[in-house]
């Protein structure tokens, strides 16, 4: 039986986990759950799942959510904020995390796993983008097992060899191959980018998430991140990772190697396969997902990146090369950015804006400690905001009317 705590329960890979864990109660139980301010969802899983501690963000929320509780007579102990977050997290009752609370806010408790030694499902990406010499250290020291859930990043680690010790040379691997949807404005013409609204932006035409990844998909920072993680879980340098357009989201990743073949992992496109595969490694079991029918998938196509349409990539691959603290300064300058597009401050193509100005204007540092990097983080915060104060309202308001 394998005890496992859900950082980020109420978002959709919490509630896909929780799907999975639920088909097979004779392997698993859930400790903790944890989530920001969604009270009624944590009420309702913790209903269901009976967890020892229940986590939220505020004590406000902690207040509403022991009431809740308590009339549905549930007796889950009830924390809140960051420090009730990782003791959840590296709780010795814990055998396994699954780490996916979105953007910066998951670093803390997710290294905490890590340096408890837990089996760490990781699909919280700015865990390694912000951190992830100081991440991959505390997974070595502890000797933790970290397994990626990102669909791309499981997909690489399923067509590595088992042997694979993030050095590519060592295996034969010759590039990374993470491939991408291409989001919602592969075809639509650059020029009328300007006036995307937020509901545009949040329409993937492959996969339900939260409004701030459809909106990194969209812009290809999603993708800009994983290339920064796959560059840490794997050992590649930027050289050796290149992306891929592919609008099927059939194969969801693939390594080349240097005999000439290619190595790829497809199903249909739900997250509740790479979970079940982290839940389980290294056995399989069912995750409810359907049978992949290639006959009915028919013809998969493929094609490289325009950075001109996605400039938010290439900003990526340049924070990845200079290394340090650099990509720390992208994460929090694009989370700013993002919140700023969703509540209609900027524009869709202002995102990559504020992002390079935030990187021209900040010298980038050693990422020596958490400290350090946080301290980055903030930096990269108030000047993202301070840029955003400038910039005039672009069309959006126009384009609605």
């Amino acid at each position: 039986m394998q005890r496992i705590t859900i950082l980020g329960a109420t978002g959709s890979i919490g509630v896909s986990t929780l799907d999975v864990i639920a088909r097979h109660p004779d392997r698993y139980t859930v400790y903790a759950l944890s989530a920001h301010g969604r009270v009624q969802e944590l009420a309702a899983q913790c209903a269901q799942f009976r967890p020892s501690r229940a986590v939220v963000g505020s004590a406000a929320a902690a207040d509403q959510l022991a009431a809740l509780l308590r009339a549905l007579n549930v007796d889950t102990q009830v924390e809140w904020g960051e420090a009730a977050l990782c003791a959840i997290a590296c709780a010795p009752e814990v055998d396994s995390v699954m780490a996916a609370i979105v953007g910066a806010a998951g670093l803390a408790p997710t290294l905490a796993a890590a340096r408890a030694g837990k089996k760490v499902m990781l699909a919280n990406k700015e865990a390694l983008v912000m951190s992830g010499q100081l991440f991959m250290d505390a997974v070595q020291e502890s000797g933790a097992t970290l397994l990626p859930i990102d669909s791309e990043h499981n997909a690489i680690f399923q067509c590595l060899p088992t042997s694979y010790r993030r050095v590519p040379e060592a295996a034969g691997v010759t590039k990374i191959l993470l491939t991408a949807s291409g989001g919602p404005f592969l075809k639509r013409a650059v020029e009328s980018l300007d006036s995307v609204t937020p509901d545009e932006a949040c329409k993937h035409p492959k996969w339900v998430m939260g409004r701030k990844i459809s909106v990194d998909s969209a812009t290809m920072m999603n993708k800009g991140l994983e290339v920064i993680e796959a560059h840490w879980l794997f050992g590649a340098p930027a050289e050796r990772i290149e992306v891929v357009i592919h609008p099927q989201s059939v194969i969801h990743s693939m390594v080349s190697y240097n005999d000439g073949s290619v190595l790829a992992e497809l199903g249909n496109p739900d997250m509740r396969t790479p979970i079940a595969h982290a839940l389980a490694y290294p056995e399989r079991i069912a995750s409810g997902v359907a049978q992949l029918d290639l006959t009915q998938v028919g013809t998969l196509q493929f094609e490289k990146p325009d950075f001109a349409r996605f400039p938010c990539l290439a900003l990526a691959f340049a924070a990845l090369r200079a290394g340090g603290t650099a990509p720390a300064l992208l994460n929090a300058a694009n989370e700013v950015a993002v919140q700023a597009f969703l509540d209609e401050r900027i524009g869709f193509r202002q995102i990559d804006r504020v992002i390079a100005a935030v990187m021209d204007e900040l010298a980038h540092g050693a990422a020596s400690s958490i400290e350090a990097v946080m301290a980055q983080d903030a930096l990269a915060r108030a000047c993202a905001g301070r840029v955003i104060a400038t910039m005039d309202r672009p069309l959006l308001a126009a384009a609605e009317a």
